[in-house]
């Protein structure tokens, strides 16, 4: 099953047979509002603190892939799941809900692939049959946490990125209808120095190319193999430097067929400054929208490759530079 040195190979590929996403008001505005199975106009949830409200937020998410499924919270055998909030107490939380095995997963941003590639192995191996992974984030809470509170209007640069309130999810199985989960190419940390929490996508863009390029050197395929690469979320500055990066390196990408999470959730008026971030972006468009073009035949492989800046309040404080890392996933029509 090892391709190379860094690249899972599932011969039995593993399907992703239902999903659930569920977004908030701002992102009912966005660009692909009709792909949430469920839009808050609320950014409280009806819930006493943002947190709370992002717990609510990623127990819909489940429960919409296990209806979707024709299952019960009984039939799930493990959920493998995080965010970005303080020792990731919203899904911790949420698990309480689910009489089921819980591992809870730290990867920033890059946690909605982490979980997918743990929950294809699984699967693949046969140590379950239904396994349930996604991942989520919401505005309020984390920009509290790693910046300042919405309430206090800080000016912010251009670099700076816009956290999704947002949630994915996805039931991983070993047979059904949907995209087949068929490789995984875990990251290594990757640390270039920066450290402007500000500057997310420059900081995590060097190791969204490190991955990209193991993937494929382990995979012995070219670019060309996949109709669409999709990171998630580098936003405008830290796409670009992705892509210079790539092609500086020879790796033979289009532009058309190089696209970023954080810049198809919302739109190029909405005030996002260099588009979105936060781990609930790249699984509820992931299990959203690319899921959806999938089903309908517009894009029959594509590989996602969620990017994490792994650095806390207090590394910040103490300054730390910011350690990056990015799993890519790659799924395909049968």
């Amino acid at each position: 099953m090892l391709a190379g040195h860094r690249t899972w190979e599932f011969e039995n590929q593993p399907v992703v047979s239902s999903t659930g996403t569920v977004g908030g008001p701002f992102e009912a505005k966005g660009r692909i509002p009709n792909d949430f199975d469920t839009l808050h106009d609320d950014l409280w949830v009806g819930q006493e603190s943002y947190e709370k409200a992002e717990k609510v937020m990623f127990e819909e998410a489940c429960m919409k892939s296990i209806e979707k499924a024709g299952l019960t919270k009984e039939d799930i055998q493990l959920i493998l799941a995080g965010n970005l909030v303080n020792q990731i107490t919203p899904t911790s939380f949420a698990a309480r809900s689910f009489p089921v095995p819980y591992f809870g997963l730290f990867g920033a941003c890059s946690t909605s692939m982490e979980g997918m590639a743990l929950a294809a192995y699984i699967v693949n191996t046969g140590g379950f049959k239904y396994v349930l992974t996604g991942s989520s984030s919401h505005n309020s809470s984390i920009e509290k946490q790693f910046r300042y509170p919405t309430e206090y209007g800080a000016q912010k640069p251009p670099t700076a990125q816009w956290t999704a309130t947002a949630a994915g999810t996805a039931l991983v199985t070993d047979t059904g209808v949907g995209p087949r989960v068929t490789s995984a190419t875990l990251g290594r940390v990757i640390d270039m120095g920066l450290s402007d929490p500000y500057n997310m996508g420059g900081a995590m863009a060097p190791a969204a190319v490190d991955t990209i390029e193991a993937h494929f050197r382990d995979r012995q395929i070219d670019p060309s193999y996949y109709d669409l690469i999709v990171t998630g979320d580098l936003g405008k500055i830290g796409q670009t430097i992705a892509y210079d990066l790539l092609t500086d390196h020879g790796m033979n990408i289009t532009k058309d067929q190089f696209r970023d999470c954080g810049l198809i959730i919302y739109r190029e008026d909405q005030p996002v400054l260099s588009g979105a971030s936060g781990s609930g972006c790249s699984a509820a468009v992931t299990y959203g929208h690319l899921f959806n073009r999938m089903k309908e035949g517009e894009f029959n492989r594509i590989l996602v490759v969620a990017t994490g800046a792994l650095l806390s309040p207090l590394s910040y404080q103490q300054k730390e530079s910011i350690p990056c890392i990015a799993h890519a996933v790659s799924f395909e029509n049968n």
